[in-house]
């Protein structure tokens, strides 16, 4: 992303710009140095898309700002009113939720609403460097926009599943870096909500974000590691070299340590839950 002193040295050469303020060029390379610093302690701008059903925004929101970003609430038919605005926002998320209460197929409906009205915007938003998430509902939504692969369907005992699951990050495959969603992150546990969460390969290559793993809280709750059936272990998984995410557990419900129901083995009486990495990640991209 270019600092404002970036954009105004690419618009115009400095002696021209000297000529036009009327100042040395000493005093011009001054100021677009301090333009540049304080780009870059700018907060990057969060959109999280709302509206028929999804129910999760405010807990994204709020994640994203204690992570130290903007981040607006915006309903699609606001978007669809005002598709520009799109270009104002570095990271767009379809957080959690039912929308359209999964009558047709969970996000189904969401995504074709979203696909009819805003595919130009969207086409142009992924060829930026920015960063896109789906959450539980929302990884539903954008496998339907095809932006990811695969798809998710019933749990493989037809149950609702509400449960917290560990899960490990694959090292990226040969040639690939690690995604900046996921830096500094080996082995997680987040909570689950879903009925939909069965994650099936369509045949297309996938890069796997996230693995369902025999962990802590697994063997603690005498549970099943994989509780859906996603094939090969899968909870989530990534395109666009990494900079959009999919994933079906939960980080914003585990930004605190006392939500891990293992959180009495806090010794170090730390606050903050290991959910909140992946929002903090996520803002430093833009800040680094």
């Amino acid at each position: 992303m270019l600092s404002t002193g970036d954009l105004l040295e690419k618009c115009l050469p400095r002696s021209e710009l000297a000529l036009l303020l009327g100042l040395p060029a000493r005093n011009i390379l001054k100021i677009m140095e301090t333009l540049k610093a304080k780009s870059h302690k700018l907060k990057p701008r969060i959109i999280i898309m709302s509206g028929y059903g999804l129910n999760c925004e405010e807990e994204t929101r709020f994640a994203f700002e204690t992570a130290g970003g903007s981040a607006d609430i915006v309903h699609i038919n606001d978007l669809i009113k005002k598709p520009k605005m799109l270009s104002q926002y570095q990271i767009l998320v379809f957080p959690g939720g039912f929308s359209y209460g999964d009558d047709t197929g969970s996000g189904k409906a969401y995504a074709n609403k979203f696909k009819n009205h805003l595919s130009k915007e969207l086409k142009e938003f992924l060829e930026r460097d920015t960063l896109l998430a789906g959450i539980c509902n929302g990884f539903q939504i954008v496998t339907n926009l095809g932006i990811l692969p695969g798809a998710l369907t019933y749990n493989k005992k037809g149950k609702y599943i509400d449960r917290w699951v560990d899960l490990q990050v694959p090292l990226p495959g040969k040639g690939k870096e690690i995604s900046p969603w996921l830096k500094g992150i080996k082995n997680i546990s987040l909570p689950i909500a879903h009925g939909e969460g069965r994650y099936k390969i369509d045949g297309k290559g996938v890069e796997v974000a996230f693995k369902y793993v025999k962990g802590e809280i697994a063997k603690f709750q005498n549970l099943e590691y994989n509780p859906n059936g996603s094939e090969h272990d899968i909870a989530g998984v990534l395109a666009y070299n990494g900079r959009v995410l999919g994933m079906m557990p939960h980080p914003e419900r585990g930004m605190f340590a006392h939500q891990n129901p293992l959180w009495y083995k806090n010794k170090n009486k730390k606050k903050t839950g290991a959910g909140l990495q992946i929002f903090i990640n996520a803002v430093k991209y833009f800040n680094n």
